[in-house]
Order: structure tokens, then C-alpha cells, then sequence
């Protein structure tokens, strides 16, 4: 079988002859680090992306199969965005900064994280009808310009990739489509105390923007779709969970997000796609049974070294109908070689439940240790395969 066989029948819960293994990209740091080490190149550290040439080569040297994060990614943010401005300066080298988004944010001088967010472009529905919603209607470029990961390698619309779309039989690896996100998104350009105001003070304006946001990702979808392309999966993000719960409330989630989510499922089913998955970080647990009831079967990434979640008791609790992709704790890339044997033997019982598919749940962080990735690799082959 090939990867993609197995990793199908492990999703539909069927015999698969071995486990894929799977990895989810790097931090950009983690990437100089390795290259400085003189694991990688510096052209690759520097070239690197999802899925892209660099990936693929970098993912191969530490014993992966590929990057789970296989998609071809059509643009659904802001287009064209705000333009990236310095609003301030301090002497240190400090920035605020109006940013693609239309967010104010600091940015703090050699500190590598999220910038702190400062204030927001957005303030109510005169700055969506003059900001925001002509930037997220749907045009045929949001796809034209996006790349096909092609097994090993990466491909232009024009120059392969419809025929790699079009064309299933020998591909090796399972191939997603993009399909957006109908309130992570919103989150980013709203912010999270302007999403939490409006549900109350104008949820008309939001329900508007919500269907605005999901109409860009129907039509992307059904586009792609009707032109003869084939996907194995399909896949959304949101990122609308934190470490208590939802940004959101369920209620809203349930009520407004969810029949927007049932009819693209919908439509990915009508095209013959069954397995639909969803990135979100947090704690998940109180947005699962919307996700569900609304065609989205597949988490990911399972995040168990923050959050310590699992996809255990979401099984005892939904059965087969939920299926995961992630909950690899990879905090013990940075330890000792004991913790990464201890990390296999966790996985095991997790993938003898079936429909699920250990993943370092997230981005590899820089304080991995190149050999403890490899060991890790060896020991899931020697294990599953």
C-alpha cells in the first residue's frame, strides 16, 4: 500500500498495512538553529515552507514520509490587504505597526513571538463596507496563484499542477484542499474583543460577515471542484480556541458557523471527499459536536504538550464518527532520548483505536534536538511499519 492508501484506511477505519510518518513544518528559528549545526543548508533554512522543495528534502533527512499539511491552498485572507505600515518607532527599536491585516500591533525588538495587538482598523460595519468586505469577495485569482504540492515537488497551475489535480493514479501521498476559515479569520481582522462585543451588540453585522467570509470559500471550493480536480481530504483552519475553551460562543458557533460548514461539506461530499478536517488550536472540546453535525469528522493538531488534549476520550465519546491527525507531544524533541521512547509508547494505544494518525502537534519548535527527531522517526518505523 502506498502512504496515501494507508493513511486513507487508517482515517475510514479500515486495515492499513503501515503508519505514515507524519510531521507538521518547523519554526523558521528551528530551521537556523539546525542549519548552523550544519544539518541543513542555509539555502533550505532559508527557502523553507509547507510542503515546499526545502520541506520535502529537510523532512526526508530526519526520516518523515511528508508534511501532513499537503494542501493546495487557495487565498482567502484580505485581498488585497492593508499595507504593512510603521506607525511608531521608539529608540530602541520598537515598532507599532498597522499590519496586513488592518490589526495595530507592537513589535518588539529581537523578541520572537506573536506581536502584542494594539488596536484594530475594524470598529463596526462603516469600516467592513469600506475596509474589509470588497477585500474578501471571490475572484478566480485567489486559486490561479496558488502552488500544487506534487509529490517531490511543487508545481504552478500552468505549468502541471491541473494535470496533477486532475489526475489521482500514481500519486503517493494524500493531497487536501484548502477550504478556508468562516470565523478564525474574521478573529484576526475583528479581533477577539470585537468579535466578543458584536455577537451581543450587532450579531446581524457579524452573521453578514460570517456568510460573506463563507460564500469566498463556497464558490473557491465549488470552482476548484467542478473543474475536474480530486482531493483526498479537505481542510480548514480556525484557530478559535485558547487553553479554557472557545473565543467564541458555542451557541453563536453552533447557531451561525455551523450551517455555513454544513453546506461546503456538503458540497466536498457531492464531489466524492470524506474526510474533512479542522485546525484548531486550544481546547476544542465544546466546539466538537457542532464540527461533527456539520460534516467536519477529522481534528488536528491535538495538541497534548500545551494543553495536554487527546483524542482518547473524544472516541469513547463519538465513536468512529471523529478521527485525529496529531497529539505527538513534541516537547520531547528537546529532552532525552528516555522521553522520546516513553512519547512512542503513549502513541500506541491511541493509533490501536484506529482513526488516528500520530503528528507532532504543531510546528517543531527550536529547541528540538536534530537527533532526537531522528530517533523519534526510527523508533515510530520500527514500531508501525
Amino acid at each position: 500500500m502506498t502512504q496515501l492508501e494507508n493513511s486513507l484506511a487508517i482515517l475510514n477505519y479500515e486495515n492499513f498495512e503501515s503508519l505514515p510518518i507524519v510531521h507538521f513544518g518547523f519554526w523558521n528559528e528551528t530551521l537556523d538553529k539546525w542549519a548552523e549545526e550544519g544539518h541543513i543548508s542555509v539555502e533550505d533554512a532559508r527557502d523553507w515552507s509547507d510542503c515546499s522543495d526545502a520541506d520535502i528534502r529537510i523532512g526526508k533527512q530526519l526520516g518523515f514520509d511528508f508534511n501532513w499539511g499537503q494542501n493546495f491552498g487557495p487565498h482567502y485572507r484580505l485581498d488585497p490587504a492593508f499595507e504593512e505600515t510603521i506607525l511608531e518607532e521608539d529608540d530602541q527599536g520598537n515598532m507599532k505597526v498597522l499590519n496586513e491585516d488592518g490589526v495595530i500591533v507592537m513589535k518588539k525588538r529581537n523578541v520572537v513571538s506573536i506581536p502584542t495587538e494594539v488596536d484594530h482598523y475594524f470598529k463596526g460595519r462603516k469600516e467592513w463596507e469600506e475596509g474589509f468586505r470588497d477585500k474578501l469577495d471571490y475572484n478566480a485569482d485567489r486559486y490561479l496563484k496558488a502552488l500544487v504540492p506534487a509529490g517531490n515537488r511543487t508545481l504552478p497551475l500552468g505549468e502541471g499542477g491541473w494535470d496533477y489535480l486532475r489526475q489521482t493514479e500514481g500519486r503517493e501521498r494524500p493531497l487536501g484542499l484548502f477550504a478556508g476559515s468562516l470565523i478564525g479569520f474574521i478573529r484576526d481582522f475583528i479581533g477577539v474583543e470585537n468579535l466578543s462585543y458584536l455577537t451581543v451588540d450587532d450579531p446581524e453585522l457579524l452573521e453578514e460577515i460570517v456568510e460573506h467570509v463563507a460564500d469566498l470559500s463556497y464558490q473557491t471550493v465549488k470552482t476548484i471542484l467542478e473543474s475536474g480536480a480530486r482531493f483526498e481530504y479537505m481542510h480548514f483552519w480556525e484557530d478559535i480556541c485558547f487553553k479554557n475553551g472557545p473565543l467564541v460562543s458555542p451557541s453563536f458557533f453552533r447557531d451561525f458557523i455551523g450551517p455555513q460548514y454544513k453546506r461546503i461539506t456538503d458540497l466536498a461530499r457531492y464531489h466524492g471527499i470524506g474526510i474533512i478536517s479542522v485546525d484548531c488550536d486550544g481546547m476544542i472540546d465544546h466546539l466538537l459536536p457542532f464540527w461533527l453535525e456539520n460534516g467536519v469528522n477529522t481534528m488536528f493538531p491535538i495538541e497534548v504538550g500545551t494543553w495536554k488534549a487527546s483524542i482518547a476520550p473524544w472516541r469513547e465519546k463519538y465513536g468512529r464518527d471523529i478521527r485525529g491527525v496529531g497529539g505527538m507531544d513534541k516537547t520531547v524533541f528537546s529532552r532525552d532520548r528516555k522521553a522520546v521512547v516513553d512519547e512512542v509508547e503513549r502513541l500506541k494505544a491511541l493509533v490501536d483505536l484506529g482513526g488516528y494518525i500520530p503528528c507532532p502537534d504543531h510546528r517543531i519548535a527550536p529547541d528540538a534536538l536534530w537527533e532526537n527527531v531522528q530517533y523519534y522517526c526510527d523508533l515510530m518505523r520500527k514500531n508501525f511499519s
